[in-house]
């Protein structure tokens, strides 16, 4: 009899499909404004202002959550995200945090230099 298949794991199977192979896809701008389309921002605030860091840590978020790998590519940019990723871990669903860091080490938090 197979073992059946977890919400969860589904999840994680979902995101996995649409991380990109490497954090050097993650091409996205730096600075300024961008727009993100309604098919991410569904549900409110569609311009964010990356030099706020309020306002980027929410793009990030939304991004993480509701992108596919072609927004992942375009709206993250590689420093960013590894600079803000000990604090965006915390915001966003066990199965995407898991999902990155298992996908990329480099995300990963040692245990020992959190505590």
């Amino acid at each position: 009899m197979a073992t059946p298949t977890s919400l969860s794991d589904l999840r994680r199977a979902r995101i996995a499909r649409r991380v990109p192979r490497t954090l050097a896809e993650l091409r996205g701008p730096e600075s300024g404004v961008i727009r993100l389309p309604l098919s991410l921002a569904w549900s409110g605030l569609t311009e964010f202002d990356l030099d706020r860091p309020r306002l980027r840590m929410s793009c990030y978020r939304i991004v993480l959550a509701e992108g596919v790998q072609e927004d992942l590519t375009r709206f993250l940019n590689r420093a960013l995200l590894t600079e803000m990723w000990p604090v965006l871990r915390t915001l966003v669903s066990r199965d995407i945090r898991d999902v990155w860091e298992a996908t990329f080490p480099e995300l990963k938090q040692d245990d020992q230099a959190v505590a």
